[in-house]
């Protein structure tokens, strides 16, 4: 049989994106998935927790009607109607990731585990796959690490938190990190009680540390109850309960929870894949690939969570761009991470570009620091939505380093942010661009609007007042 121009491995968000656009290129394509069409994404990632939290925003607005009810209803969650909204959101995509979408595209779709035989050719369940190019997609997984008693118990992840039918009464957090903080807050928020563990001293340990101290102070105020400098040392069950013993400040302490969901990371997808049989140099982080997306064998590429660096979805979908304007165009396309937006979808959110201030500083010890309050944003005032703040960090010139926000749609309003980044256009770009009143977007332009406001030194409006002066007698 005549090779496949491209044989994709991993159906997930990458994978999907490679097979499509090579497909629809004209390319013979195959498309290789093991378990579930749409990968993490759709089954066991965005999607779900996404309308888990939209499950919990609703919940938590409904029960805030009594400021305006005079006798507001009684309100009794049904959590298996929240697990029935998150299939049906699913579903609803489901269709777009389909096999049966991907072979109208031309696609041969293949279901199975594969494993490289050599450079050129892959085996699935028997049968042997010839390619001229191969794309690595397989994703990473929850990691579940080895502590004592921890394998032994029947741990949620995002692989089968998903699946709950009965909200646990009380759950124990393993972990601060996005996971952990948007699951955590909206199980909080349909009712159970939350603790989340942490070994730093903050959580979201990645992020600037404004953004640190506002989520944590945001999560508190909920009744979310966060403990950190907490080393994991052992679990145990009791009864249908489990029980988390941990150390913190030289003491021995334990907490009981009815759950345990534990986020402390992903591992890369891959395991039985036979790399070696490749020659595809790989380590415990993932496979290696150059700024091309190249492995070790030019001809064979991985894109998405097997390889990282930042393992989102709207990465891999980037990735996967790039890779097909390599391995199809045969355009030497690279990877381009100075520009990366991420979002953390608490409520508020909390979204970033660019670095922190830390890192801003140690780069340029002169950066500019401009941030400006929700609480002064005159539709965040309507909306009662005045916790957060938007955070832009610049240097002499202007050209934005990093961007932090924390508050209602923060992912939303960091998208400008990001293309005056990825353009060259600067704070005062934003600033002088018409933004339509009453909006969250305006938060933006008078973060930025501050840089024009701090030029405005003493000497400065001295010789402003002086021309004002001599412009009222003429």
């Amino acid at each position: 049989m005549k090779p496949y121009d491209i044989t994709v491995i991993g159906a997930g968000s990458g994978g999907l994106v490679v097979a499509a656009a090579a497909a629809q290129l004209g390319a013979r394509v195959a498309l290789v998935e093991k378990d579930r069409m749409g990968g993490e994404c759709l089954n066991t990632g965005c999607v779900p927790s996404k309308a888990l939290v939209h499950a919990a925003r609703t919940v938590r607005t409904a029960a805030g009607a009594a400021r305006f009810c005079a006798a507001p209803p009684e309100l009794r969650l049904d959590y298996g109607r929240v697990a029935d909204y998150i299939r049906s959101a699913i579903a609803a995509i489901e269709p777009h990731d389909s096999a049966e979408r991907f072979r109208s595209l031309g696609c041969d779709v293949v279901m199975g585990a594969a494993r490289f035989v050599s450079d050129r050719e892959i085996e699935v369940e028997g049968r042997r796959i010839e390619s001229r190019s191969f794309v690595v997609a397989t994703g990473s997984s929850p990691l579940v690490p080895d502590i004592e008693g921890l394998r032994g118990l029947d741990v949620l992840t995002n692989e089968n938190v998903f699946e709950l039918r009965e909200l646990p009464p009380s759950l124990v957090v393993l972990g601060a990190g996005p996971v952990a903080v948007e699951l955590g807050q909206a199980m909080a928020r349909l009712g159970s009680k939350v603790t989340i563990l942490q070994r730093s001293a903050h959580i979201l340990s990645r992020e600037d540390r404004d953004v640190r101290l506002k989520m944590e102070e945001i999560l508190r105020a909920e009744g979310l109850d966060i403990i950190t400098g907490a080393a994991l040392r052992r679990f145990e069950a009791d009864g249908p309960a489990k029980v988390v013993f941990y150390e913190r400040d030289g003491e021995e302490r334990s907490l009981r929870a009815d759950a345990l969901l534990c986020a402390l990371g992903r591992v890369p997808n891959t395991g039985g894949l036979d790399l070696h049989a490749a020659g595809v140099d790989f380590d415990e982080k993932g496979i290696t690939v150059d700024e091309r997306l190249r492995t070790s064998r030019p001809h064979i590429y991985a894109c998405g969570d097997v390889t990282g660096p930042y393992r989102f979805t709207h990465m891999a979908a980037y990735q996967a761009g790039v890779i097909v304007r390599n391995a199809v165009f045969r355009l030497p396309a690279k990877v381009d991470y100075r520009t990366v937006p991420w979002v953390i979808f608490t409520d508020p959110e909390a979204a970033r570009v660019g670095m922190t201030e830390e890192q801003a500083r140690a780069a340029d010890p002169k950066v500019r620091v401009y941030s400006f309050p929700f609480k002064d944003n005159d539709r965040a005032v309507t909306d009662d939505s005045t916790g957060g703040f938007v955070k832009l960090l610049c240097n002499g010139r202007g050209h934005i380093m990093g961007a932090h926000i924390v508050g209602p749609h923060a992912g939303e309003l960091l998208a400008q942010i990001t293309l005056a980044m990825r353009t060259g256009l600067t704070v005062d770009d934003i600033a002088a661009t018409i933004h339509p009143y009453p909006t969250l977007s305006e938060a933006v332009k008078q973060a930025a609007s501050l840089r024009m406001k701090s030029s405005l030194t003493p000497l400065r409006k001295k010789i402003l007042k002086f021309l004002f002066r001599l412009h009222g007698e003429d």
